[in-house]
């Protein structure tokens, strides 16, 4: 395969997709058509993920409900393999939380003519100094 030269609308598209869905939370079931039964993995703030099985017990667990949401920044990259590497900065507050920085990272991999979430890093940007 090649590089995909479309890889920044794909990130873009793929990040905008993805944030609606998680961030509704009758919608959030869903995003299980964006992982792989067997080969996704996700790393949620260090813990560590492989199917989609897991990765949705793991995302209908959350508890809160209100996310406000704000995307300051999505980076995009395109794979030998066809896929894309996007990282996403931002900050969100979920519920009556105080906001919090965070960054998420997808690996996209094609699928026939579209893609899935391969890999899905996501960590709160929180500095303990204790």
């Amino acid at each position: 395969m090649a590089l995909n030269p479309a890889y920044e609308a794909i990130g873009k598209g793929f990040v905008q997709q993805y944030y609606a869905l998680f961030d509704d939370p009758s919608q959030r079931p869903n995003l299980v058509n964006m992982y792989n039964v067997e080969t996704s993995f996700m790393t949620f703030e260090g813990i560590q993920l492989q199917g989609s099985k897991n990765i949705m017990e793991k995302l209908t667990s959350l508890s809160f409900q209100k996310i406000n949401r704000l995307i300051t920044a999505v980076d995009s990259q395109p794979m030998f393999d066809g896929g894309v590497l996007i990282n996403v900065l931002g900050r969100l507050q979920c519920d009556d939380d105080p906001p919090h920085a965070y960054s998420q990272i997808f690996v996209l991999k094609p699928l026939g003519g579209s893609f899935y979430c391969a890999h899905d890093i996501f960590r709160l940007n929180i500095h303990n100094s204790a």
